[in-house]
């Protein structure tokens, strides 16, 4: 399967790198790249993440990635990286 980010995904990626960079920008570039990483794995194991609780469909699911939660969504062929936030924090209502 491939693996595609969303546009509003990579917008918080770039949040995400923006926010760590003010204090460790190699920390940052290294987190990023591994939010990268951890997403590519599921071109081949699709399934791996779990369901996410706020939808609790099958094809919503989810990685946890130290304290941000990777959201995707299993379409035909294709994982689509919907977005990633802080683990903390609930799905908000504008992202789902």
């Amino acid at each position: 399967m491939k693996v595609v980010w969303t546009p509003l995904a990579i917008e918080r990626l770039q949040e995400i790198d923006a926010y760590i960079s003010e204090n460790a920008p190699t920390a940052a570039a290294n987190f990023i790249e591994l939010l990268f990483s951890r997403a590519d794995s599921l071109a081949e194991f699709p399934y791996s993440g779990r369901i996410v609780p706020e939808f609790n469909r099958e094809d919503y699911r989810e990685l946890i990635e130290g304290n941000y939660r990777i959201i995707y969504r299993i379409k035909v062929n294709v994982i689509e990286i919907e977005t990633v936030f802080e683990a903390r924090r609930l799905l908000p209502k504008s992202e789902k």
